[in-house]
């Protein structure tokens, strides 16, 4: 079923299709071990050397992931068969400090992602890629370095900073925090460990790529960002995987701690394949004067679950949500945020902009939960959605939990189409259906897309203009 305007606009119908969807030989996901059980578990902790305790934790993770059920809320969730995931596939035997020592398979994956390219030009002032279950390469400026800057992936961080390690890891985001919490706390492996000195500024961005590249493949990294006093730090993230007939499992933990007069900004953007589940927690605490932003692009995935949340501590903390979600046919993107203020005079924003077309289905899904005592604290809520067609679909589900009386809320939602008098209108000044339809979009996007380092920005205008096009792939 096509509506009027994707007749008009045949372009628009695909898209959903993907140009990441390459598949690299697979040999060691071939090999690589099914199901979910403690044997799994200890085998992991086993290769990776870790201490007692974490092999402990692990399997009391594991305990709570047994016992705890299956969200009914939001998206359809019972096309995930644990026991035919991959929990663990090592692609290489070591980290790689340079391109040229990677596999030649993974180094050209990587290549036709531009990921080298960024860091050749110093786009970004350190990377991390993430193949499978482990980070293959990683790599991190000197000078930042010389400043005591950690940026390390996570079981090297675990290894070498036990200490600051143990004191965090957990700290925000519980072993049994959710049911998917506590599956990544049982299997994690790989992603980013940072942590930023008293007052030091890292003005370039720190970048990881989190590619999947096995059928069946669950990635599980778990990201641990530490900011001291005065600190800043922008961490961005890219994902993407091959088109497969069965699905995947994507199931990260994000913990970051901002700690008085620091500043965290974390830019994801999400364009996994359509037969990834995408279930990701991330949360930030603030302490005073601190501030948070999560920019989250959501275009990719069979179904995404995931609420950057920050939990406002010390006041004058602030917290901010920038949201994007792109959902084509097939696709449901449930996303939004949580703020919570457990501090006077705290503040927090939350903007989200969602897209739907061919059927597929957006939501946002929020609470703003202002504690007593929080008084003088001010929260302000933006969702808008933009319907493509008249067989997609759209909702807000807005929680709002205010136990003080001194504090200001605000909360708006919109939902629009692109009518026909808007393409008209476009047309009428020499643009193709096309190119209207990409600029409706893109305007739309716009608030959230000028937030993102200009690299980026323009990626996300490209991605909109292929999608549009119909050239994406």
């Amino acid at each position: 079923m096509t509506s009027h305007i994707e007749e008009l606009n045949p372009g628009l119908k695909d898209i959903g299709r993907y140009q990441f969807g390459w598949a690299d030989r697979d040999e060691a996901g071939a090999s690589a071990r099914r199901g979910l059980s403690p044997d799994v578990v200890r085998d992991i902790s086993t290769r990776k050397s870790e201490p007692q305790w974490m092999t402990d934790l692990r399997l009391k993770a594991l305990r709570l992931f047994e016992k705890k059920p299956m969200p009914t809320w939001g998206s359809d969730l019972t096309g995930i068969d644990f026991q035919n995931i991959k929990y663990f596939v090592k692609s290489t035997e070591k980290q790689a400090t340079s391109w040229d020592e990677l596999p030649e398979d993974i180094r050209n994956t990587y290549d036709r992602l531009g990921i080298p390219e960024a860091e050749k030009q110093r786009l970004v002032a350190g990377v991390a890629a993430q193949y499978e279950s482990e980070v293959v390469y990683h790599q991190i400026r000197e000078d930042l370095e010389s400043q005591g800057v950690i940026f390390l992936d996570t079981d090297t961080g675990l290894r070498e900073h036990e200490d600051i390690f143990r004191e965090y890891f957990g700290s925000v985001i519980p072993p049994g925090d959710n049911k998917f919490a506590s599956l990544n706390t049982a299997v994690w492996s790989g992603g980013s460990f940072v942590y930023v000195p008293p007052n030091v500024h890292v003005e370039i961005p720190l970048q990881a790529y989190f590619r999947i590249n096995t059928e069946n493949m669950g990635q599980f990294e778990r990201t641990l960002i530490i900011a001291d006093e005065g600190s800043y730090v922008h961490y961005v993230e890219g994902c993407t995987a091959p088109i497969y007939k069965s699905d995947s499992l994507h199931s990260a933990v994000v913990e970051i701690i901002v700690k008085k007069n620091a500043r965290v900004r974390y830019t994801t953007i999400q364009n996994w394949s359509n037969n990834v589940y995408n279930l990701v927690t991330k949360r930030a605490t603030c302490d005073e004067g601190a501030t948070m932003e999560w920019i989250d692009g959501n275009i990719g995935s069979k179904v995404t679950m995931k609420y950057p949340a920050v939990f406002l501590l010390g006041e004058h903390a602030r917290g901010e949500t920038l949201s994007i979600a792109f959902a084509g046919e097939g696709q449901h993107q449930d996303a939004g945020s949580k703020m919570v203020h457990a501090a006077p005079n705290t503040s927090s924003t939350i903007i989200s902009k969602s897209v739907a077309r061919g059927g597929g289905r957006t939501s946002y899904r929020g609470l703003v939960q202002i504690l007593e005592g929080s008084h003088g604290s001010k929260s302000n809520v933006v969702c808008d959605a933009l319907l493509v067609d008249e067989i997609s679909r759209s909702d807000t589900y807005p929680y709002v939990d205010v136990r003080e009386d001194d504090v200001q809320m605000g909360h708006e939602a919109t939902v629009s189409k692109v009518s026909e008098d808007q393409l008209f209108y476009l047309r009428s000044r020499g643009l193709t259906e096309e190119e209207a339809m990409a600029m409706i979009v893109r305007g739309f996007v716009e608030p959230i897309a000028r937030e993102l380092p200009m690299e980026y920005a323009l990626e996300l205008n490209r991605l909109i203009e292929l999608q549009m096009e119909g050239a994406v792939g």
